[in-house]
């Protein structure tokens, strides 16, 4: 067994190397992309103010509206944002800590108290931030200041400079912090099987999702990979990295100017295989509990093979098309559905078309650990047949069961 496991670390990281210097500069080139690339502006501060200053405009504005008042209630009272964000739902409570973001009518929080949080966005009554946050506002700009929601309106603060804007016209909203950490957020989830007896079997398999999001763009990168042992001996082993970079235009329209993924499987006679390609991209739907979205475009794909008969091409390029879908449904207070299904039409040459399907539970256990119910079906139409004459079975299923960790 500890051979085996030295292989295919061994393996791994050959692949990670490979995965990582074909990644990397992409997604570096997605960072790269100037805002003013689409018609979308920035409106930025130029009050010359501090960041701490603006807050103490934003305090004098918020006393200066209380003092309107000659009754609260103790219920209307509302917290001084002071080295936190604060966060009213319908419901009255305020929630401190940290906003992460806003996309797809979800609101990311961070507590002390009730740890990783989304808020469905309609649910949220007030926002006062902390945090200078950049909100994307839609046919408008983007708009950076101290944020203060009250039930349908939106006020932006820049010094003595205030935007006011409908809740309606909000797209997205991120901090427009320099410490690029606070742009990123992921999920990492372990699945391991162990059996004895007659026959002794491990199957371990990892999966990660790392998010980089602004109030202008999406950075999506997506890993999967499996490895299986039965009798000391090495069944499975295969790998796969997606990156999909979005960049809003309106509230439903997005274009991707770059996706990307990396392959390997060798048990389906693939060494390496990488398509590259670009696209556009709508939102479907969008409430509170669902969320459907549809992109494709144009790609290329690059297959290299394990083993080829003789006078066959162990490499091929390929023109190909793109079309994904992404649903995410909220079955409970507790339970997520999440649909990932993507097909690649190609060359007969590099499989003719494929697909790769991903449907998950998410379980809340606590505020940062989930429990995950995967079923995963990778198909091909064409498979290509080794140096020995045989064909890999079309289909792939997989179901995992593991432990999700949010950070």
């Amino acid at each position: 067994m500890r051979s085996i496991f030295t292989m295919s670390f061994m393996e791994n990281f050959r692949y990670c190397f490979i995965i990582f210097a074909f990644i990397m500069p992409l997604a570096l080139v997605a960072n790269e992309l100037p805002e003013d690339s689409d018609t979308l502006h920035k409106v930025e501060d130029t009050s010359g103010l501090t960041p701490d200053e603006v807050r103490q405009v934003a305090k004098k504005l918020d006393k200066k509206a209380k003092a309107k008042k000659q009754k609260v209630r103790w219920e209307e009272l509302s917290p001084t944002p002071v080295n936190a964000d604060w966060v009213q739902t319908k419901s009255g409570e305020w929630f401190k800590g940290k906003i992460k973001a806003m996309y797809n009518e979800k609101l990311e929080f961070d507590s002390d108290e009730i740890g990783d949080y989304t808020f469905d966005f309609e649910d949220v009554q007030q926002i006062k931030s902390h945090q200078i946050l950049s909100v994307n506002i839609e046919n408008f700009a983007l708009v950076s200041g101290i944020v203060r929601l009250k039930g349908d309106k939106l006020t932006i603060i820049q010094g003595d400079v205030q935007y006011t804007f409908k809740r309606d016209e909000i797209i997205s909203f991120a901090p427009d912090a320099k410490d690029e950490k606070n742009f990123w957020s992921g999920k990492v989830t372990f699945s391991l099987d162990v059996r004895k007896g007659n026959s002794d079997q491990v199957d371990y398999s990892g999966q990660l999702n790392l998010k980089r999001r602004t109030a202008k763009s999406l950075l999506n990168i997506d890993y999967l990979g499996r490895i299986s042992s039965k009798n000391s001996t090495e069944i499975a082993n295969d790998h796969r990295l997606n990156l999909k970079y979005d960049r809003y235009i309106t509230r439903y329209f997005f274009w991707t100017p770059i996706s990307a993924e990396y392959y390997t499987d060798r048990y389906k006679n693939i060494a390496n295989q990488v398509t590259a390609g670009a696209g556009i991209g709508y939102t479907i739907y969008d409430d509170k509990d669902t969320f459907w979205s549809i992109s494709g475009g144009p790609a290329v794909v690059y297959t290299e093979y394990d083993t080829v008969e003789d006078n066959q091409d162990k490499q091929n390029y390929s023109p190909a098309a793109e079309i994904s879908t992404k649903l995410e449904y909220e079955l409970s207070k507790i339970t997520d559905l999440k649909y990932d299904y993507k097909i690649t039409l190609s060359d007969s040459k590099v499989g003719r078309y494929k697909h790769h399907m991903v449907m998950k539970l998410e379980n809340e256990l606590l505020s940062w650990l989930d429990l995950d119910l995967t079923g995963v079906w990778d198909y091909v139409a064409s498979p290509k047949e080794d140096d020995q004459g045989n064909i890999p079975k079309k289909s792939d299923f997989q179901f995992l069961v593991g432990i999700g960790i949010d950070f």
